[in-house]
């Protein structure tokens, strides 16, 4: 049986870079001034001047750079552990994509740039529309969301206008009871209702509720498919036509197109909008606040609505005619010019400056022409072949209420362990990450009880997913209290989560 180990670690790690200051040292010291010197008050207004200078932290340059990096080595990431965290998909970003993103051709241009300096990027932000909508099956493409909940509510605000368009006032947004928390918020957002639609305990939707729940007054179902459960929704064609027939538009949380790329399109099964979460499904950064993307697509009859500018492509005729055809050009002899448009009376408007974070699209851009149509495609078989095994393994000690098949991810439950040995989701969570491993996702759908959502992901190796199966096989049969502790080797153990989130404590103090 595992001991509880104290970890040690030099109080210098965990104090704030404000707490290591001392009056007067520096990183740098620059030589006296050699021309001129003007009072800063003659250069500005007084009243845009501060009353002192800003209260920054004085460190030497050694102390700045062994904080920073003791802080980065106390971090788990994709890069140094298994992050099986089901619902984020943290799966790993090729660092070949980093450096195409990082090219000064592409990392050194201005938004203000004439278009004719910026038509390299240009090329490849339309070619990235024009990918995203052939793999959702969809007709046009807004690249200019910064986030996938930003994603979800840019498409709500589309629903709006079309809705407004048509002279119609629908104040309703279905949402199943498994759904993102994201989804009710942004209807909330959009100025949308937002109405819960229950599942039946297979985890699928209850098509008698959502006949009960449907009127004239629903603007949008929003589904995610497949589910937060890692289940594909089987009536789906059934709930799309329902919602049609109502007038209703059907909107893709995109969160988990990592499990269905060059399999199934959800256009073609009933949706009207989608988003992309390109850090999930192809390649870009992983959380830590931003930057992101939420690209989001959309019917023909709702391009008008979404945010402007949108990349357009425009034919120009050079090298002369073909011969015996006066009227052809060949193509080798027709190049493109790219260029923003603006030019849409029904647009929404922006959604964000510019054109949205151009850096994680090209990311995403990389990843997709890396792969081709045939590599997407085993990107996901690969992804729901790793976590029907990784279910294969848990199962008999993490019981999977929803059945012994899944998509791209799974939820357990530790309600038997919890009834039988008081040992919790959350414990088994803590535990985790004493033995180098992050923590799935806990508590995740509330629809099942003391959840735990594992999702592995296409890039890891079954000697990966044997070892963390035999690690929560351990840690189940671990003492409790040992549990209720942990974890035990890292900086901080187990705080009082509720407490924290509402009263922080943002400085250390030794004991």
């Amino acid at each position: 049986m595992a001991t509880k180990k104290k970890n040690m670690r030099n109080t210098l790690d965990t104090q704030s870079i404000f707490e290591l200051s001392k009056p007067g040292r520096r990183a740098a010291r620059l030589p006296a001034c050699d021309v001129p010197e003007s009072s800063i008050d003659k250069l500005l207004p007084s009243e845009m001047l501060a009353d002192g200078p800003p209260a920054l932290p004085e460190l030497s340059e050694p102390a700045i750079v062994r904080h920073f990096i003791n802080l980065s080595t106390l971090n788990m990431s994709v890069d140094t552990h298994f992050y099986p965290l089901g619902s984020c998909t943290m799966k790993y970003n090729p660092k070949r994509n980093e450096r195409a993103a990082a090219m000064p051709g592409l990392a050194d241009l201005h938004p203000y740039q004439s278009e004719d300096t910026l038509q390299g990027m240009l090329q490849i932000l339309f070619e990235l529309q024009e990918t995203l909508q052939e793999i959702s099956g969809l007709a046009a493409c807004s690249l200019q969301p910064a986030a996938g909940a930003h994603g979800e509510l840019t498409a709500l605000l589309v629903a709006a206008a079309y809705f407004g368009d048509l002279g119609e006032r629908r104040t309703k947004v279905l949402v199943p009871d498994n759904a993102h928390g994201t989804n009710p918020a942004s209807a909330a957002m959009a100025g949308f209702d937002s109405i819960t639609v229950k599942t039946t305990a297979d985890g699928f939707v209850d098509l008698d509720d959502l006949d009960a729940k449907l009127d004239d007054q629903v603007a949008v179902f929003m589904i995610t498919n497949p589910s937060t459960l890692g289940l594909f929704e089987p009536n789906m064609r059934a709930v799309a036509d329902k919602v049609h027939a109502g007038g209703g538009l059907i909107y893709l949380d995109g969160a988990n197109m990592n499990a269905i790329l060059g399999i199934s399109r959800p256009g073609d099964f009933g949706a009207d909008m989608q988003h992309y979460n390109p850090h999930k499904t192809f390649s870009g950064p992983h959380g830590g606040g931003g930057p992101g993307a939420g690209p989001i697509c959309v019917t023909e009859k709702l391009a008008p609505y979404l945010p402007v500018p949108v990349v357009v492509r425009e034919r120009s005729e050079v090298g002369g005619e073909r011969p015996g055809n006066t009227n052809a050009v060949s193509e080798s002899s027709a190049s493109f010019r790219y260029r923003l448009d603006f030019d849409q009376p029904k647009t929404i408007g922006r959604v964000r400056a510019f054109f949205g974070n151009v850096g994680v699209l090209l990311r995403a851009y990389a990843y997709i022409r890396t792969h081709g149509p045939d590599g997407l495609r085993r990107i996901s078989e690969n992804a729901v072949l790793n976590a029907n095994y990784l279910l294969s393994r848990v199962t008999h000690i993490l019981p999977v209420p929803q059945g012994n098949r899944c998509m791209h991810e799974f939820v357990a439950s530790a309600s038997t362990l919890k009834r039988d040995k008081d040992i919790a989701a959350m414990d088994i969570a803590k535990r985790l990450l004493d033995f180098g491993y992050h923590a799935p996702t806990v508590y995740f759908p509330l629809t099942v009880p003391e959840a735990i959502m594992i999702e592995p992901t296409e890039t890891e190796s079954k000697e990966t997913l044997d070892a963390f199966t035999e690690v929560l096989f351990r840690i189940t049969e671990e003492d409790a209290d040992l549990l209720h502790d942990a974890p035990h080797t890292t900086a901080i153990s187990r705080p009082d989560e509720v407490r924290a989130a509402r009263q922080p404590v943002l400085t250390y103090r030794a004991e």
